[in-house]
């Protein structure tokens, strides 16, 4: 059954991609419209528009769904809740579905909720301790995001218009605030960042799925939709947390030595990338990042679930090449997908970000912003490179813990995605960009983010061989390894969140409010009774003499 829905999402994928290209070539948008319910002076209708973005994007989801769902019917075969991970990812592209493709308020309300409930569920699917806190801190997390959503319902509700092509001008400040503060939450922006890195309790699938390239891009969309009524020191706003959150994942992966959080790091660094991009006013770059992002980046997880599936559930990177030393063809696609991220010439991942660093040259911003960006670029080659070379060129070998590769259906699906992978990006280029684009840069600013790589050799030597790392101070290390204090400052905060709501429960639920309007009320109703049934027994012993007196005369 499964095999069957991820073939016909296959060719859904292919429809939309057919879609897509009309769109773009003949300027074509098509919107469908069903009223199903007036309430009042409400018209609650149920609205499909599909533009060449909504094809898009769920050509992609489409695509990475089917790879998905092949996957994980060898790597999840054995566990005996396999039917109930298979309809919990079923559900969450259902949801994920109902968000792009309505531009209606409750039914983007409907999606975000299944969104955040589906993958709860996938978080704890494991059903440990780690799971449960895990998937806790993500759902108190983007339950924030929820309650902006559901504002932002009642505010258009109350102008009887649900629709968000159709805005009030009135309504565009405090709109773009709180779909702001959606799309931080959801994207794990500072100082919502935490999360991200923790969902890694999930299967190896769900993170592909999930943790990649459709929940955490969510906000990321929402907010390229809801470009045009974008406030501009609202702009600068995602300017500076998106170039912190830059840095600060950058800097957590390449202290890190878990594979999945590595990876997950690097997620969160192309999420503040994406934001930075469209804080710079440029949606539809962001948005090409965005797609190109999530094929690569839903690549790597699945090759890492091979090389932990095959390494007996080991994920520590420096481990990892001791095990799979026989994974030639994982390994080959792995490294690729690394070196798309890091934006190698001609690979998935170089022509959004070397658009995206060529039009942030042209543009008038500090030499703060400059450096930073530059630097966090740096920084992503240093631990794609560390990460490539821990899992394929470590020395640590050893014939006793060979395990034969026979993983066929694993094999094909990264086959499938490894194509597209390199291919994709170089399709859409063409197809988004046919106008040429002039971009005036010297030499140098040309050809600056190429110098990184020959500073990457020596410092790449530094970290893996030098022992500098090891002499560093505890403090530093947990400073690295805690997204600079993030986890420490929710767990603080949840805490004294939780005593507040016990004081509150115990002095004003079980205490003041109990005594002075509880039992108050309580009072009030017994000497209402009292007199009512007097009143009543008044009424009964008078219409008892009227009968006798009837009765007897």
């Amino acid at each position: 059954m499964y095999m069957f829905i991820s073939i016909n999402l296959m060719m859904l994928s292919i429809l939309f991609t057919l879609m897509s290209l009309y769109s773009l070539i003949f300027k074509f948008n098509l919107i469908i419209e069903w009223s199903f319910l007036h309430f009042f002076s409400i018209n609650f209708k149920f609205i499909m528009m599909f533009d060449w973005m909504t094809n898009l994007f769920l050509m992609t989801i489409f695509i990475i769904s089917s790879s998905v769902l092949i996957y994980s019917m060898e790597y999840m075969k054995y566990d005996t809740n396999f039917n109930r991970f298979m309809n919990l990812v079923l559900i969450f592209i259902l949801s994920m579905i109902l968000m792009v493709i309505c531009p209606n308020m409750m039914t983007i309300l409907i999606g975000w909720d299944g969104l955040g409930i589906s993958s709860y569920c996938l978080i704890i699917f494991y059903q440990n301790s780690k799971s449960i806190n895990s998937g806790l801190t993500t759902i108190l997390m983007n339950r924030i995001g929820d309650i902006f959503i559901i504002l932002i319902f009642s505010m258009m509700l109350n102008y009887k218009n649900l629709n968000f092509m159709f805005i009030k001008s009135e309504l565009n400040m405090m709109i773009s605030l709180m779909i702001f503060m959606c799309a931080i939450t959801k994207s794990a922006q500072i100082p919502f960042s935490s999360w991200l890195p923790l969902a890694m309790a999930a299967p190896t699938p769900v993170s592909s799925l999930v943790h990649s390239s459709t929940l955490v891009t969510a906000g990321i969309y929402l907010l390229i939709r809801f470009n045009k009524i974008m406030n501009t020191n609202l702009m600068m706003m995602i300017t500076y947390m998106s170039i912190m959150t830059l840095l600060i994942s950058s800097f957590n992966a390449i202290y890190e030595f878990d594979l999945k959080k590595i990876i997950a790091l690097s997620t969160l660094s192309q999420l503040a990338l994406m934001m930075f991009t469209l804080s710079l006013n440029l949606p539809k770059l962001s948005f090409f990042h965005l797609i190109s992002h999530a094929m690569f980046k839903s690549l790597l997880f699945l090759c890492s679930g091979i090389m932990i599936h095959n390494s007996f559930n080991n994920q520590d990177i420096r481990l990892m090449n001791m095990f799979n030393f026989n994974m030639n063809l994982t390994k080959i696609i792995f490294n690729t997908a690394s070196l798309s991220l890091c934006g190698f010439p001609f690979l998935s991942g170089f022509y959004s970000k070397d658009l995206i660093i060529e039009m942030f040259n042209m543009m008038n911003t500090n030499i703060y912003m400059f450096i930073m960006l530059y630097f966090s670029m740096f920084l992503t080659l240093m631990y794609s490179m560390r990460l490539i070379y821990f899992t394929s060129f470590n020395s640590m070998k050893s014939i006793i813990f060979y395990k034969n590769n026979m993983n066929n259906l694993m094999n094909k699906s990264i086959t499938c995605l490894f194509f597209l992978s390199i291919m994709f990006s170089s399709m859409i280029n063409w197809l988004l960009y046919n106008n040429l684009n002039i971009i005036f840069l010297t030499k140098l600013n040309k050809l600056l983010i190429y110098f990184n790589f020959i500073i990457l050799l020596p410092m790449l030597y530094l970290l893996l061989k030098m022992k500098f790392i090891k002499k560093s101070s505890y403090f530093l290390i947990l400073l690295m390894n805690s997204l600079f204090m993030l986890n420490f400052l929710f767990k603080y905060f949840n805490k004294k969140y939780f005593k507040f709501n016990l004081k509150y429960l115990m002095n004003l639920d079980l205490g003041w409010q109990e005594n002075l309007i509880l039992i108050k009320i309580l009072l009030y109703s017994m000497k209402l009774s009292m007199k009512i049934n007097k009143i009543k027994f008044m009424n009964l012993i008078f219409l008892t003499l009227i009968m006798m007196y009837l009765y007897l005369n």
